[in-house]
């Protein structure tokens, strides 16, 4: 077999809202996050509280900046990487606070463990996110 990927799965990379879709995706959750944060402050800064995060209410307030400005970045397609690193970062920097799975242990240690690496590859997919649009960037293409 050759290079080419099958004419259905070349049909769904080529259809033109596919870009849109994939960042919607992959930003979703922190949309979401931000939104129920905003709706329920008190549980926003206990949330930080719980993670020793202090001042609490700065933590809550500066997670939300970054959960909306970051997708908004992404999903206008102005400045990705600066959505991405902004994401990627809060979200590798969360992976440890929230999920110290090292500290564990039994059924804990397993989800804290699964949280943690399924955090990591959500890393990996803004890196990505920033590479293709940067290429994108390089050829001329929006």
């Amino acid at each position: 077999m050759g290079d080419t990927e099958p004419p259905l799965i070349h049909a769904i990379l080529d259809w033109p809202p596919i870009w849109l879709v994939a960042r919607l995706l992959l930003v979703g959750a922190y949309v979401l996050g931000a939104i129920a944060k905003l709706a329920d402050w008190p549980a926003a800064v206990a949330e930080q509280a719980r993670f020793g995060m202090a001042p609490a209410p700065l933590w809550a307030a500066i997670t939300i900046l970054v959960e909306i400005v970051g997708p908004v970045l992404i999903l206008t397609g102005r400045m990705i990487w600066l959505g991405a690193g902004a994401l990627g970062v809060f979200t590798l920097l969360a992976a440890f606070v929230a999920n110290a799975f090292w500290t564990m242990e039994g059924p804990a240690r397993f989800a804290a463990t699964n949280a943690f690496f399924e955090h990591v590859g959500l890393v990996g997919g803004f890196i990505l996110a920033a590479l293709v649009a940067e290429h994108a960037r390089r050829e001329g293409r929006p």
